[in-house]
């Protein structure tokens, strides 16, 4: 029953497509794969990565974007789309010989990727001290970026080295879960990179070699990690529902291209690669009440795709929003999606 329901709105949002689709006397056929999206087939299908949010929000019959399921055939002829019907059963005896019909060819979608600049930023889960500080900028500016001169307290007593790479972060106060108060660790945001350059005992010169935000006295330091990244679409194993607790802005309110950590980490199963759906309950009409109607399904609001994990939370970008999406939303990982 639930693949019906499936297939039945798969149609529904694909066949919303048809104008955009390019008639074509020879059917194609696609077979659904573990791990493809409506992202990607709308790269295939439509020439166009983006589109398949389109179909989502604008289709008021569809809550939930992901409703494709492996080993489904799409059927693409004359600029319009069907639901390829199930083989019918080999009969046992043989009937006299038919024409054979040309096989469609089967495609597949290329893989989807979305690319990190390495300044998203994570949840520190417990307390540590950092490795080094910036203490003092060139001139003393208050504020420094690419290609400035700024000084370390690491040096040849600390087993630092000419050409030495460290990144640059900036580290907030404890982070609280917005439902249960528990601390859930400290926000880290990267600010950029440095290469030592000049070398004495106990402190350094270094040059910034890359900025992502502006950088003064006090950042903190860290062994250089390679953070930039592309991050391929993955299905999630299981299902699991967290919430958002923090935002990178510390902003309440986020929408697409913004940032957002979880509650949900390795331990809790999510990989980097999952795509999440932040969700939000349905409230009866007042004046209905004390109608026995059950609890209604959910509206999906958005999409977010996992692009970090540590033991107990996760870094997310939002790459849809079809509504203001909040600080204690709460998100839904569905299993095969």
């Amino acid at each position: 029953m639930k693949k019906a329901i499936f297939t039945v709105l798969a149609a529904a949002i694909l066949s919303y497509a048809l104008p955009v689709l390019a008639g074509s006397a020879e059917p194609q056929t696609y077979v659904i794969q573990q791990g493809d999206t409506l992202w990607g087939l709308s790269e295939k299908f439509l020439n166009d990565p983006h589109y398949w949010p389109d179909l989502w929000a604008k289709n008021p019959v569809v809550t939930n974007p992901h409703v494709i399921f492996p080993g489904q055939k799409i059927l693409f002829r004359n600029g319009k789309i069907e639901i390829a019907p199930a083989p019918a059963p080999e009969a046992t005896e043989q009937p006299a010989a038919a024409p054979v019909a040309a096989k469609p060819v089967e495609q597949r979608v290329k893989e989807i990727t979305f690319s990190v600049t390495g300044g998203e930023g994570f949840i520190e889960e417990g307390e540590h001290r950092p490795f080094g500080t910036i203490i003092s900028t060139y001139q003393n500016r208050q504020l420094s970026g690419e290609d400035d001169i700024v000084y370390t307290d690491l040096g040849r007593t600390r087993g630092a080295k000419v050409g030495d790479r460290f990144s640059i972060y900036q580290k907030s106060g404890a982070i609280s879960h917005p439902l249960t108060n528990m601390i859930a660790g400290y926000k880290v945001i990267p600010l950029g990179t440095l290469q030592l350059a000049e070398l004495e005992d106990k402190v350094s010169k270094a040059i910034i070699t890359e900025s992502y935000q502006e950088i003064g006295p006090g950042a903190q330091l860290a062994p250089y990690k390679e953070r930039k990244k592309a991050i391929p679409l993955k299905a999630a194993d299981l299902d699991l529902s967290g919430y958002i607790i923090e935002t990178k802005t510390g902003n309440k309110a986020i929408a697409t291209g913004e940032i957002a950590y979880l509650d949900l980490g390795e331990s809790h199963g999510i990989r980097t690669g999952n795509m999440v759906y932040v969700v939000r309950d349905v409230q009866p009409d007042p004046k209905f009440i004390d109608v026995p109607v059950g609890k209604l399904p959910p509206e999906v609001i958005g999409a977010l795709v996992v692009v970090d994990t540590n033991k107990t939370t996760s870094t997310a970008l939002v790459i849809k929003s079809i509504d203001t999406i909040y600080r204690a939303d709460r998100v839904e990982l569905l299993k095969g999606r």
